[in-house]
C-alpha cells in the first residue's frame, strides 16, 4: 500500500520515499508506546539472520516485521556497531518513521541528527519525505523536529514542504498559529524564498493571533518578495480586519482587490459575504453577491439566508422577497426561520395583509412563520385578523400550543380575561394540551384585574404539575399580592419559584421585602434578600433601604453593619437615604468613628441630606469634637447654597472649640458674603479668639448687633481698628 499525496505539493523526486510496504505502515499505525521486550528469542533470531546477511535492504525487512519498537531500536543500534556496515538514508528513514509515528520525539531527534552527520547519499530527500509523511499523518511536532534537524545539519527544506507544514499548522485540525510563525522564521533563516501561499499562511497566522497590523505590513511588501496577492490573500485580510472590529478598513481592502482586478474565488465569496452581512455592510455584500453570480458560482442556501436576514434587518423587504423567489426557483426552499425573518419585516412595516398573501402564495405549511404573523397582528392591534388567522391555522392543523397562547396572552395583558377564557375553551376542544405559557398568561390576566384568588388557584395547579411560570407572571403575582398585603401568599409563591431558580422583577421583589419589613419580620426579609442572588434577582437600592429602615426602627445596630457588609460584598451601591440611616444608627449607638466615615463618604460622593438631617448629623459630630475629621466634607458643602445660617454658626462654633480658627474664619467669611450674621455665642467665641491671639481689643456684643451692617460685623468680628 502506498501513501497518497497530492502531486502538486510533492515533487516527483520525493514520492519514491513515501511508497512504503503495507506491513510497514500497519506496524507504524499500530505501534504502542515503547514496551518491554516480550520475547528475547525473537530478537536473537533476528540478529542471527542479520549477522551473515547484514545489508540495508535486509535490515529494513527485519525492521518492518519487528512489532516491538524497543527491539527495532536495539537491532538498528546493533547494526551501527558492525564495522562492515554503514547505514543508508533508507534505513534511517525507516527507524525515524517508526519512532515518530509512535510519538517518541526525543529518540527520533537523535536519529535525525545522526543521519544528518553521516551525510548518507539521499539524506535530504529522505528528510523531506519524512516531513511530508508526518504531516500527512497529522504528526506536526515530529515534522517540525525533522525540520530543525535539517537546519542543524545544513540541509534546506524546499518551499513546497514548508507550505505543506504551514498549511497543516494554519488550516489543519490541530491549529497552532505560534508554531506556524516559528516555521516561517526557520524558513527565513534558511534563505528559502516564499510563494504567495507561504505569505497567505503567514498572514492568516498573524491575523489569528491578533497581529493584523503585521499581516497588513506583509501584504504591502508582497511585491518586494516577488509575489502577487491572490483571492485567498484578500479573503484572509478582509476576514481578519472584520473580526478585529475594523470593518471600514476591510471595505478598503475589498476596493483594492477590485482595483488590481483580482478575481475572487468561491471560497472568498462564501467567507466574506456573511461577514459583511453580520456587520450590516449591505452594499459590499450585495456587490459581492452579484459578482458571485456573474462568475457562474452557484450561491448555496447559507449565502441566501444571510443576505435575506440582512435585507430584513434593514427593512429592505422587496430585496428580501426577491431572494426568496430566487431560492425557490433554484430548488432551495427557504427554511422556516428565514420565513420568520421575512414575516417580521412585513409586520414591522405594517404590511399585515401582504404578509398573509406572501405565506398563502408560497403555500407555507410550517407553524413558525404563522406564529410570527400572529404576534405581528397582536402587536399592531389587528385582533380580528389574528382571530381569523388562528382559525385558518387550526383548520389546517398547523396551530400549536404557542399559536393559541399568543392570542390568549394578548387578551390577558389587555385585561380582557373573558375572551381569553373563551379562546381557552376553543383550544381545549381542539385537543391542544395547555402548557406553562398558557397558565402564565392566565395568571397575568387575573392579576391585572385584581383577581388574585383566581391567580393563586392557577398557581397551585402549576405547583401540582411541578411546572413553573414565566418571569412576568411571577412578578405580577408576587407584586400584586404584596399590594393587597397578602404577604404569606406572596412568600409561598416566592419560595416555590426560588426552588425552581426562577427570577423576579426588581420592583416586585422590592414590594415583597417592604411587605415583610412592614410586618416587623426583618430577619425574614434579610433571608429573602440573600436568596435573591441565588435566583439572579436584581435588587434596586430601595430594597436595601427598606431592610435598613426596619433594622433602624427595631434598633438592631449589629445586624445593620452585618447587612451592610453583605451588600458591599455583592457590589451593591448606597443612596442618600441608606447613608442617612447608617449615620443615624451609628449615632444612636454613639459610634463616632463610623459616623465620621459614613458622613465623609456620603458628602464626598455628592450626596447631601436635607437641611434638617444635615443639621442633626453636623450637631452630633460637633458635640463629639469631630468636625476637624470631616474638613474635606465641610469644604464641599460650604461651597454652594447648602448651609443655612444655623449650620454656619454650628460649624464655626465647633471648629473654634476644636482649635481650628483658620477654618472657622473661612466659614465666617463665606457666611458674611451671603449677608448673614453670626449669633451672639459664635460672635463672642470669635472675639475671644482674637483676644487670645492679641489681634484686637474685646468688643461688647449684645442682641442689638443683629441690626448692625455687614461692615460693622466684619470690624468687630475680625478686630479691625
Amino acid at each position: 500500500m502506498a501513501i497518497k499525496l497530492p502531486s502538486s505539493a510533492y515533487p516527483t523526486r520525493f514520492l519514491r520515499w513515501v511508497c512504503l510496504s503495507s506491513s510497514c505502515i500497519a506496524d507504524i499505525s499500530e505501534t504502542p508506546e515503547i514496551l518491554k521486550l516480550k520475547d528475547s528469542s525473537e530478537l536473537d533470531q533476528n540478529l542471527n539472520l542479520l549477522r551473515n546477511k547484514l545489508a540495508p535492504d535486509n535490515l529494513i525487512r527485519i525492521l518492518d516485521r519487528t512489532n516491538d519498537l524497543n527491539s527495532g531500536v536495539r537491532i538498528f543500534k546493533w547494526a551501527s556497531r558492525q564495522n562492515s556496515f554503514r547505514h543508508t538514508s533508507k534505513t534511517y528513514y525507516h527507524i525515524i518513521l517508526k519512532l515518530g509515528m509512535a510519538g517518541h520525539v526525543v529518540e527520533m531527534r537523535d536519529f535525525c541528527e545522526n543521519m544528518a552527520k553521516d551525510r548518507c547519499p539521499g539524506t535530504e530527500e529522505a528528510l523531506v519525505a519524512l516531513v511530508h509523511t508526518f504531516v500527512g499523518h497529522c504528526r506536526i511536532e515530529e515534522a517540525i523536529t525533522v525540520l530543525e534537524s535539517m537546519h542543524l545539519g545544513g540541509y534546506r527544506l524546499p518551499i513546497e514542504a514548508f507550505n505543506v507544514l504551514l498549511g497543516a499548522l494554519v488550516g489543519g485540525k490541530g491549529r497552532d498559529f505560534q508554531k506556524a510563525l516559528f516555521v516561517y522564521k526557520e524558513m527565513v533563516k534558511a534563505c528559502v524564498l516564499p510563494t504567495v501561499d507561504t505569505l497567505n499562511y503567514l498572514m492568516e497566522a498573524l491575523s489569528a493571533t491578533n497581529q493584523i497590523d503585521l499581516a497588513l505590513d506583509q501584504f504591502k511588501r508582497m511585491n518586494n518578495k516577488g509575489c502577487n496577492p491572490n483571492s485567498k490573500t484578500f479573503e484572509i485580510l478582509v476576514k481578519g480586519l472584520i473580526e478585529n472590529g475594523r470593518v471600514d478598513e476591510a471595505a478598503i481592502i475589498l476596493e483594492q482587490m477590485f482595483e488590481v482586478k483580482c478575481q475572487p474565488d468561491l471560497s472568498f465569496h462564501t467567507c466574506t459575504i456573511p461577514l459583511f452581512c453580520r456587520e450590516n455592510k449591505i452594499e459590499e455584500a450585495v456587490k459581492l453577491f452579484k459578482m458571485m453570480k456573474d462568475s457562474d458560482f452557484v450561491p448555496d442556501s447559507f449565502i441566501y439566508e444571510v443576505l435575506v436576514r440582512c435585507f430584513c434587518s434593514n427593512l429592505q423587504l422587496d430585496s428580501a422577497v426577491g431572494l426568496i423567489n430566487e431560492m425557490i426557483e433554484s430548488g432551495m426552499p427557504p427554511k422556516h426561520y428565514i420565513l420568520v425573518n421575512i414575516v417580521n419585516c412585513f409586520c414591522e412595516l405594517g404590511k399585515i395583509n401582504e404578509a398573509i398573501v406572501f405565506l398563502e402564495n408560497r403555500q407555507v405549511l410550517e407553524t413558525a412563520p404563522f406564529n410570527t404573523l400572529l404576534e405581528g397582528c397582536c402587536n399592531a392591534g389587528e385582533i380580528l385578523a389574528a382571530n381569523v388567522l388562528l382559525e385558518t391555522m387550526s383548520e389546517r392543523h398547523i396551530a400549536d400550543c404557542q399559536s393559541w397562547n399568543i392570542l390568549i396572552g394578548w387578551f390577558c395583558e389587555n385585561e380582557d380575561i373573558k375572551k381569553a377564557y373563551t379562546l381557552l375553551g376553543r383550544m381545549i376542544k381542539s385537543f391542544v394540551i395547555l402548557d406553562r405559557a398558557t397558565y402564565s398568561a392566565l395568571v397575568v390576566g387575573n392579576c391585572r384585574l385584581g383577581k388574585y384568588e383566581e391567580a393563586l388557584k392557577l398557581f397551585h395547579q402549576i405547583c401540582s404539575r411541578c411546572w413553573d411560570l414565566d418571569f412576568a407572571s411571577y412578578s405580577e403575582l408576587v407584586g400584586g399580592l404584596c399590594d393587597i398585603k397578602h404577604s404569606e401568599d406572596a412568600l409561598e409563591v416566592f419560595h416555590y419559584m426560588s426552588m425552581k431558580r426562577c427570577s423576579l422583577h426588581s420592583l416586585a421583589f422590592y414590594k415583597l421585602i417592604k411587605c415583610v419589613c412592614d410586618s416587623g419580620r426583618v430577619k425574614e426579609a434579610i433571608r429573602l434578600w440573600q436568596l435573591a442572588y441565588f435566583c439572579a434577582i436584581s435588587c434596586c437600592i430601595a430594597t436595601h433601604t427598606a431592610v435598613m429602615r426596619e433594622l433602624l426602627r427595631s434598633r438592631r445596630a449589629e445586624d445593620m453593619l452585618a447587612f451592610l457588609s453583605q451588600m458591599l460584598m455583592v457590589g451593591s451601591n448606597l443612596d442618600l437615604e441608606a447613608y442617612c440611616i447608617l449615620i443615624q444608627s451609628m449615632s444612636e449607638q454613639n459610634k463616632i468613628k463610623e459616623c465620621v466615615l459614613f458622613f465623609s463618604i456620603m458628602v464626598n460622593g455628592g450626596l447631601i441630606p436635607d437641611p434638617d438631617q444635615l443639621f442633626d448629623q453636623l450637631s452630633f459630630m460637633a458635640n463629639h469634637s469631630q468636625l476637624s475629621m470631616i474638613s474635606s466634607a465641610i469644604d464641599r458643602i460650604s461651597g454652594g447654597d447648602i448651609l443655612n445660617s444655623a449650620m454656619y454658626g454650628l460649624l464655626i462654633t465647633g471648629l473654634l472649640k476644636e482649635g481650628r480658627e483658620h477654618e472657622a474664619r473661612r466659614l465666617l467669611d463665606s457666611m458674611l458674603e451671603k449677608g448673614w450674621v453670626p449669633d451672639a455665642t459664635t460672635h463672642n467665641l470669635l472675639i475671644g479668639s482674637d483676644v487670645r491671639e492679641g489681634l484686637s481689643q474685646a468688643v461688647l456684643f449684645d442682641d442689638s448687633a443683629s441690626l448692625d451692617s455687614v461692615s460693622s460685623i466684619l470690624a468687630e468680628g475680625l478686630g479691625d481698628s
